[in-house]
């Protein structure tokens, strides 16, 4: 009964819809929102799934999954620059202790890439059981 609960976790943690990039001025946090906002949307789809609110769809699992990974893969190389926006909600221990945040990125990039072979509701929802997971960890240390 655990994974439900980190599901809808993951989907909030991950962000909100794109009415909170209004505003936003530097290019550099524009583009860092619009990754973590594809993320939200393909945790999205596989938190639907996994809850049975979709039906299992493989191949989307593994479309949304790759999506997931994919973005968490960039996110390093869109933090190096320490750009900040007033709706920015990264916090400077980004900067001050980045190969632990790099860290972070890749844990969620390996826990999204073991979800691309989700053959099975149940094994989605296990793999999302460790994205939220790694959502989570990474947005309490670095996310205002």
């Amino acid at each position: 009964m655990r994974a439900p609960s980190l599901i809808v976790t993951l989907i909030l943690a991950v962000g909100l819809p794109a009415f909170a990039h209004e505003g936003v001025t530097n290019p550099t946090v524009m583009i860092r929102m619009q990754g973590m906002s594809a993320m939200a949307e393909a945790s999205k789809v596989l938190g639907q799934m996994a809850k049975g609110e979709r039906a299992f769809d493989p191949e989307i699992t593994r479309a949304a999954a790759e999506t997931l990974a994919r973005h968490a893969g960039e996110i390093p190389a869109r933090f190096e620059t320490q750009a900040q926006d007033p709706k920015s909600e990264a916090l400077p221990a980004i900067w001050s202790r980045f190969a632990a945040f790099t860290a972070e990125a890749e844990a969620l990039e390996v826990a999204a890439r073991r979800a691309v072979g989700a053959d099975s509701q149940a094994a989605l929802g296990a793999a999302l059981t460790d994205i939220g997971t790694a959502c989570k960890s990474c947005h309490a240390a670095y996310r205002k």
